[in-house]
């Protein structure tokens, strides 16, 4: 049986705009976001830069996440992926 992962996403669309998302298959979902078939909002608005990526054992604890990182400023989103940035550096 094959792991399901449950990963929270942040894209930077060509117009500079953070979208945020959910998904428990990441490839496939960024080649629909190129393709003009993932979300409305990002419709027209590629090409994208993955900029956040975290993994979930619970589908639960993703979709938390995802509601609390759509909560915050895109102020606030630039410090969560800077975060995410000097994490994966330093280890």
């Amino acid at each position: 049986m094959v792991a399901i992962e449950h990963v929270v996403y942040i894209l930077e669309c060509k117009d500079g705009s953070l979208y945020t998302g959910y998904t428990n298959n990441l490839a496939n979902r960024l080649k629909m976001h190129e393709q003009g078939k993932g979300a409305k909002y990002t419709r027209g608005r590629g090409p994208f830069i993955l900029r956040f990526k975290r993994v979930f054992a619970t589908k639960e604890a993703a979709m938390q996440m995802e509601y609390q990182i759509k909560q915050l400023s895109k102020q606030k989103k630039i410090q969560l992926i800077d975060q995410e940035k000097k994490a994966i550096i330093s280890e």
